[in-house]
């Protein structure tokens, strides 16, 4: 039984992970940045030289920019600085107008915008800019979290010890204590978290009535495709969640609820919950512990894992709809437990190449995969230690995973940045 501090605690974290963001995070948080930069020179800069961490670079190079119809860095950057502003945090391109859109692409003609990646910087989440007009200068850095502003001349941001200035998490998750959490905790106290469900059907629905990136959502509701991958609840899951990625990753300037910093991870930690509920005609009480349950989940994995890796977010948020799906299919602990396992057994080391519209396709297996393992584990099967990197602690299979994906995997990252800055 949790105490009422610790339901406290965790409630708490969820309204800081749990948060709206317009347009990729990586790019928006480099805008963001520079928004900040610019106020504190208190003038639009002359010019600016960006730093980035390697895997800051490799999210911001591919994907649209809200409402720029624009993709990359150099027009998010030009924008924050222009219209952004720092207190509007992951919403900080809200206010751009297709005059200030014009405008960026001047600055950028001009030849304004220094960017390059931080050769000595750990692979996590770093950005720098650097302002400069006249003789000032003025810097703001981000380090560890999407909107975490820390000082630029802290010893502590030495080249080693980037990845270290990241506090350690304020609350000790456990799938254990999560699920404790979800079962116990008055509903009231949790039912805020709707908001992310509803938030990214909107998305989901706008982009199914719209043409977005790779078209995906839109191409499994064809009427012509349902004799192909059937009409049933997962092709629902699929399509619902691969159309709101489409549309956030071609940059179109439609709000989703993040999850870790990511607001694909937010998509595919909450639409597959509510497509469920919505075709099984799930009790409302059980749906909002259902979307507790997989945010919470994915909020655990990334605190191991980390903000940014080379491995694919959509693991991580697949994870947690899966022991919502396990959850509201009746399970209880141990076929959720089994569902986490079948899991990582299945999606572990799919790769990050960066944010795009392609995302949409890895979306797309991780909620399948989400909705199979479920299934699997409802029939009380699982894969077992004696197999690959599962342990019999679901915990600790968990770590095998963020192992593998935070350390394991950094020679592959690099690998991947290098093909991508190389085309």
């Amino acid at each position: 039984m949790l105490t009422v501090e610790e339901r406290r605690q965790i409630i708490d974290l969820l309204h800081h992970e749990v948060v709206p963001a317009m347009g990729c995070t990586e790019p928006v948080a480099v805008a963001l940045c520079a928004a900040r930069a610019a106020e504190l020179l208190g003038m639009l800069p002359e010019r600016v030289e960006v730093e980035l961490s390697m895997n800051v670079l490799k999210n911001a190079m591919g994907v649209g920019i809200p409402g720029t119809g624009m993709i990359g860095l150099p027009i998010a950057i030009a924008l924050g600085m222009l219209v952004g502003k720092s207190s509007y945090q992951l919403e900080v391109l809200k206010d751009v107008t297709p005059e200030a859109v014009e405008q960026g692409k001047q600055y950028i003609n001009e030849g304004r915008i220094a960017i390059r990646l931080k050769e000595d910087a750990p692979d996590g989440l770093y950005i720098k800019v650097c302002a400069y007009a006249g003789n000032s200068t003025k810097t703001a850095v981000i380090c560890g979290e999407h909107t975490r502003f820390v000082d630029a001349n802290s010893p502590e941001l030495g080249s080693s010890t980037i990845s270290d200035v990241v506090a350690e998490p304020s609350v000790k998750l456990s799938l254990r204590r999560i699920y404790d959490f979800v079962t116990e905790a008055p509903i009231e106290e949790i039912a805020f978290i709707e908001e992310s469900a509803e938030m990214n059907m909107a998305a989901a629905e706008k982009s199914l009535a719209a043409n977005y990136g790779h078209r995906l959502g839109v191409m499994l509701t064809n009427n012509a495709n349902c004799t192909m991958v059937g009409n049933g609840t997962l092709a629902h899951i699929m399509a619902y969640t691969c159309a709101a990625c489409d549309a956030r990753m071609s940059g179109a300037p439609i709000l989703v609820m993040s999850n870790s910093g990511s607001g694909n991870q937010g998509i595919a930690a909450t639409v597959p919950v509510a497509v469920y509920a919505r075709d099984h005609k799930v009790a409302h009480d059980s749906f909002i512990r259902a979307l507790a349950l997989s945010n919470l989940t994915a909020i655990y994995i990334k605190q191991s894992l980390g903000r940014l890796s080379a491995l694919c977010g959509c693991i991580v948020a697949s994870t947690g709809s899966c022991c919502a799906l396990t959850y509201m299919m009746g399970g209880a602990y141990a076929q959720i437990a089994s569902a986490v396992k079948n899991m990582i057994a299945n999606l572990t080391g799919m790769i990050c190449d960066g944010a795009k519209p392609g995302c949409s396709l890895k979306l797309s297996s991780g909620v399948g995969t989400a909705m199979l393992s479920a299934m699997l584990a409802m029939q009380d099967c699982s894969v077992s230690s004696l197999e690959g990197i599962i342990d019999d602690d679901v915990d600790r299979s968990i770590q095998n995973l963020t192992s593998i994906g935070r350390e394991a995997m950094q020679e592959t990252n690099r690998m991947v940045v290098d093909i991508m800055t190389h085309k």
